[in-house]
This record gives C-alpha cells, sequence and structure tokens, in this order.
C-alpha cells in the first residue's frame, strides 16, 4: 500500500523549513461547516479549534487568532487598535495577504 502524500501548503512548507515537528489532520472539506464542524472531525471541542480571520483597516491587514467559539465585534476591534473602522477582508484580498 502506498503512503498518501501529504498536502503542501505555504504553512506546511514553512513549518518544514524550520525543522518544527506537526501532524497533520485531514478530513473532508464542509462548505460552511466552518470551527464546529473541524472540531466534530477532530473529535475536539470548538473552544479547542483556533481560528483565523483577515481583517483590515484604512492604515494596515490585520490577522486575528481566535478560538473557534469564539467571535469577534469589529467596532471593538477598531476601538481596542485605535482606529475608525475595521472591515472583514475579502476572499481574494485574504488571499493575496496570506498566500
Amino acid at each position: 500500500m502506498s503512503k498518501k502524500e501529504m498536502p503542501m501548503t505555504p504553512s506546511i512548507r514553512l513549518i518544514k523549513a524550520k525543522g518544527a515537528s506537526f501532524a497533520v489532520h485531514e478530513y473532508d472539506y464542509e462548505e460552511k461547516g466552518g470551527t464546529r464542524q473541524t472540531a466534530i472531525e477532530l473529535k475536539v471541542q470548538e473552544h479547542q479549534v483556533i481560528k483565523t480571520l483577515v481583517f483590515e483597516c484604512e492604515e494596515y491587514p490585520l490577522l486575528v487568532l481566535m478560538h473557534g467559539d469564539k467571535e469577534v465585534s469589529t467596532k471593538e476591534l477598531a476601538r481596542v487598535i485605535g482606529v475608525k473602522k475595521v472591515e472583514a477582508m475579502t476572499a481574494d484580498g485574504a488571499m493575496k495577504q496570506t498566500g
């Protein structure tokens, strides 16, 4: 039996280049499944799943890492970082920023 090939993403390339140990946990993608579906597939609580959200303000892009069962208030985020407005970045914009 042949060994299944590991998916190769920019993140995995970086982790491998740095020599960090990691494990890949693959599962079938479900459209709009979000962190709830990830938690079910990995058999963990949704709070243990970390999601990456990409936002933007007039000054710069923002990455927010947070527990899967939590939400971001863009108004509160803007207040905390001292800007007028924060918005979720478009999927194309996020891909351009993060690769």
